[in-house]
């Protein structure tokens, strides 16, 4: 599945879609601690977490995932988001929780 793919969904709001929408999603990281997902975020995944700020980002990019998925109604302030569109790091959002927001990309990928 790709990040379009995700998006065209419907299932998330989006943030940010200024990146590599063909880019593919392999797998889902949930987290929301930085130094572990800076260690684990697997590259290619959607990560989702409740972390809307300039280090989320960095750390995004630093793994490589494909998007970024903003769970709990989390929002990002414009200077994160402005970071969001220089660095092209796709970011999304939805008011699910993060495990439920981690299901429905699962479900996706599983299909």
């Amino acid at each position: 599945m790709t990040v379009k793919d995700l998006i065209d969904s419907g299932e998330f709001k989006i943030i940010n879609d200024e990146g590599d929408t063909a880019a593919e999603i392999t797998d889902v990281f949930c987290c929301d601690l930085l130094s572990v997902a800076m260690a684990h975020a697997p590259g290619g995944s959607a990560w989702v977490t409740v972390m809307a700020n300039m280090n989320t980002l960095a750390v995004a990019s630093l793994t490589g995932v494909s998007c970024v998925i903003l769970a709990e109604k989390a929002e990002m302030d414009e200077m994160a988001l402005s970071k969001a569109r220089q660095q092209e790091i796709i970011v999304l959002a939805t008011d699910k929780p993060i495990f439920k927001a981690a299901l429905t990309v699962y479900g996706k990928l599983a299909k």
